[in-house]
């Protein structure tokens, strides 16, 4: 019998076994840098007749590894191998599905320094972004494992006289599992077997940005026993067969993480059915986030302002759930400014191989020069407290930068920056402050500061977002426990019930 879900701990990088373990599996890593990756179809290595390479954010001359690129041949290719796979996987026992995630989790806990390795040099994170990125992934093994056979045994069927009815879960098909770049490894693990122990087969078309790190999932899964077609991998330009594989009539479902643009095409192209579909495709899209918290005066000032720190910069202010905004009530507005400003000058910069950095680059050059962007409009919308520079060549390295005097409605108010960039906004009191964090049209995360009981409850009732904080930051989610669902505003959340997940901590 399977014990409790418990979430994975972390690896203590204060033990110098495990830094030499760490600083290890880098040099190891970056002895790889001239592998050249396959595609990986029905089992089998597929190469194409082209190729592109991923590049180190951190050093971005620096090539981490070389891709075959798929396009809609190769999409072909492996839609027939999944249709082919889904009608043999989808007859083997949850159970079953479940025990090869369940190898999986066993298999990615021995390879975390390696895991770990790629996100630092693929995708700029420092250590503990690493390791809390590569423990959320084995925990969405373990928790989805335990969820389908739960789900299994679930016979959820009101008793009808002089009848015997079933209730069973049947897979959908192919689904299209499309990730992100800025949790490589959790969010691209978490998809693609969430579709894959349910009893559908997958095509997964890692970020361009991190394909080595979503390869390392490949490898996994292949050693934990799943069979041939199941899992196929397409690395490949989105903008080139992203479309096809959402369109191609045989997709029966697209699990997508990114941007609100390109998830509400994804969303577009999909209701509209192709020649030869017989189905409604279902959308899965996360789409971002313009996060925020309040803090109230009643509030442990030092605890929020090493948290609102915490949430804007952690792995550079790029994840969906990171702090862009904090609106603080102006009694202490003054006072609340100079401790984060003083707290954001004392963050260490540069690449995240060197354990000592909390923060590393931006992932790309596009993404430098939008957050270089933004910052240019701060400078015209409000007060620069702090930052505001690109720094070290080499990379793509912008300075924590926070903007005071920021009025709602204007561009650093609404729109998504995904970058190390805060925006400070004054509220005249807690309804107002409230009122303007549900401005936005995003709604994934946010957090409120209060020791008072009443703004705790009133903010429950009527700060609109998925996961709702209380007096903690608004990102590092648990599987199981913080179940982050996206909610941006063109949802018909007004047309009907909605929920909201509540977290915070229990002490004042």
């Amino acid at each position: 019998m399977l014990p409790e879900f418990k979430n994975e701990s972390f690896v203590d990088f204060s033990k110098p076994e495990n830094r030499k373990a760490q600083e290890e599996a880098i040099t190891a890593a970056e002895k790889q840098f001239d592998r050249v990756y396959e595609l990986f179809i029905d089992g089998k290595d597929v190469k194409s007749d082209r190729l592109y390479k991923s590049y180190n954010p951190a050093n971005k001359s620096q090539i981490v590894g070389t891709f075959h690129k798929a396009g809609k041949h190769e999409v072909d290719l492996a839609m027939d191998a999944a249709l082919r796979a889904f009608e043999k996987w989808r007859w083997v026992s949850p159970k079953e599905r479940a025990i090869v995630l369940l190898k999986a989790a066993q298999l990615m806990r021995k390879r975390k320094f390696q895991i770990n390795a790629w996100m630092i040099l693929e995708t700029g994170k420092s250590w503990i972004e690493a390791e809390a990125d590569t423990c959320e992934a084995i925990d969405f093994l373990d928790f989805y494992a335990r969820e389908m056979i739960r789900w299994s045994e679930i016979k959820g069927v009101t008793p009808v006289a002089n009848e015997f009815p079933e209730l069973r879960y049947l897979p959908l098909g192919v689904g299209a599992i499309i990730p992100p770049w800025n949790f490589p490894m959790a969010i691209l693990t978490g998809m693609t077997t969430a579709a894959i122990v349910t009893g559908n087969t997958v095509l997964l078309k890692p970020a361009s940005d991190a394909p080595t790190v979503g390869f390392q999932l490949v490898e996994i899964m292949r050693e934990a026993g799943l069979p041939d077609g199941v899992l196929n991998f397409i690395s490949g330009n989105g903008a080139e067969i992203g479309d096809y594989i959402v369109q191609h009539s045989k997709t029966r479902f697209i699990s997508f993480t990114g941007s609100k643009e390109v998830g509400l095409r994804i969303n577009e192209l999909a209701a509209k059915p192709s020649p030869g579909q017989i189905w409604v495709k279902r959308v899965i899209a996360e789409m971002g986030g313009k996060d925020t918290i309040v803090v109230d005066s009643e509030a442990d000032l030092e605890d929020a302002a090493n948290n609102v720190v915490a949430s804007a910069y952690g792995y550079q202010g790029q994840k969906c759930s990171a702090c862009s905004r904090t609106i603080v009530l102006e009694d202490i507005y003054d006072k609340f400014v100079d401790m984060l400003a003083e707290r954001a000058k004392k963050l260490t910069i540069g690449p995240g191989k060197v354990q000592s950095n909390y923060m590393g680059p931006v992932i790309n050059q596009a993404s430098e020069e939008k957050v270089l962007s933004y910052i240019e409009i701060g400078k015209k919308e409000g007060r620069l407290v702090t930052g505001g520079n690109k720094i070290y060549d080499e990379g793509y390295f912008i300075e924590p930068t926070i903007f005071a005097d920021i009025d709602p409605g204007t561009h650093l108010d609404q729109e998504e920056i995904f970058g190390p960039v805060l925006a400070v906004i004054k509220a005249k009191n807690f309804d107002e402050a409230i009122n303007i964090a549900n401005s936005t049209e995003y709604g994934l995360t946010g957090s409120v500061y209060t020791k008072n009981r009443y703004k705790i409850e009133m903010a429950k009732n009527k700060f609109h977002v998925g996961n709702l904080y209380i007096n903690r930051k608004c990102t590092g989610a648990m599987v199981g426990g913080h179940p982050l669902y996206e909610r941006y505003r063109l949802e018909s959340r007004r047309h009907g019930l909605s929920w909201v997940i509540y977290a915070g901590q229990i002490s004042e």
